[in-house]
């Protein structure tokens, strides 16, 4: 199994990168916003990897956090998810966004993804509502980054027009896995713990894990 990446960026195409890795080319497969992220030809970059099998295929696909790696395995359980339907989920809502959409039970943001029916969109918010606090819970996770000796290697290339690099997540993302892990401890069921965290942190983004906690519990509360 390759799990990752790291090596100096040859081009980038449509919907693929191909990373040179000490005289060896991997082409990876990503999502509209990871590719948008990545540095361009010449630079180092590293990517987590997922590789599928197939009798007739073998291809790889590149993520820059563990977390959204985790996501894209979990997304294609679904059925009628398989990897270019759970790219394109990713691709439009990013990790954080499928979380709060998965939690809150949106199946209307699921939607938006190119090539997501309602119909689909609905059995991924059904099917993982209970799955979905697991990576959740592993909050932002870490970047993938070039080794040291990939940053010495790379050879100056000719300037070109380069997006952003990939930034971790927002620092709010610990607080809400800290919050769902206390709600779960104090014995709320994951799914409902999710949908409460999340809804709190939307109204509240710049909350800490204490905040959180506190409007969740508000929302958790018997009504009446």
């Amino acid at each position: 199994m390759i799990g990752r990446i790291a090596g100096r960026i040859e081009y980038k195409g449509e919907d693929h990168v191909l990373i040179d890795v000490r005289g060896v080319g991997y082409v990876v497969y990503c999502s509209d916003r990871v590719l948008a992220g990545l540095p361009g030809p010449g630079e180092a970059a590293a990517l987590y990897t997922d590789l599928m099998v197939r009798e007739d295929l073998l291809q790889l696909y590149g993520f820059p956090t563990l977390v959204e790696k985790e996501w894209f395995r979990l997304l294609m359980t679904v059925q009628g998810v398989g990897a270019k339907a759970s790219l394109a989920i990713l691709g439009t809502l990013g990790p954080d966004g499928v979380s709060r959409a998965i939690a809150l039970g949106d199946g209307t943001a699921i939607k938006a993804a190119k090539g997501i029916g309602p119909k689909t969109a609905q059995r991924v918010v059904h099917e993982l509502k209970d799955k979905a606090p697991m990576v959740m819970a592993m909050g932002a996770g870490p970047v993938a980054s070039p080794g040291d000796d990939v940053l010495e290697d790379a050879t100056p290339a000719p300037a070109a027009p380069r997006a952003p690099a990939p930034r971790p997540a927002p620092a709010a993302a610990p607080a809400q896995s800290e919050a769902l892990s206390a709600l779960s401890n104090l014995g709320y069921a994951p799914g409902e713990a999710a949908g409460a965290v999340a809804q709190a942190a939307g109204d509240l983004p710049e909350a800490t894990t204490a905040e959180l906690i506190r409007a969740a519990l508000k929302l958790l509360a018997p009504k009446g």
